[in-house]
């Protein structure tokens, strides 16, 4: 079975969005805009990632294989409800 050593970093910049590096080679692979855009990456995890390892929000293959391709796996945030957006936008009136 494949192992990697995989270091997790939260975004200074963005909340619920992480970035996934080979812990060996670290943010060295990440293209410069994408951290730009992430802000200061911050350490939250090493883990051991194997192929049948169940994460919460990603797919541990296809983790592994974006790693593979392109030095890094950005998880970005889960999208935001649609009725929690229509109540965002909806002006609400104080009742007493």
């Amino acid at each position: 079975m494949r192992k990697l050593l995989c270091e997790i970093f939260k975004s200074s910049c963005k909340d619920e969005m992480y970035l996934y590096v080979d812990k060996a080679k670290g943010v060295t692979e990440v293209p410069e805009l994408l951290l730009e855009r992430f802000g200061r990456p911050v350490p939250v995890l090493t883990m051991l990632l194997t192929e049948d390892k169940k994460l919460a929000r990603a797919d541990a293959v296809q983790i592994m294989a974006a790693i593979d391709e392109k030095g890094f796996y950005l998880q970005l945030p889960p999208a935001k409800e649609a009725y929690l957006l229509d109540l965002y936008r909806t002006p609400t009136e104080a009742r007493y």
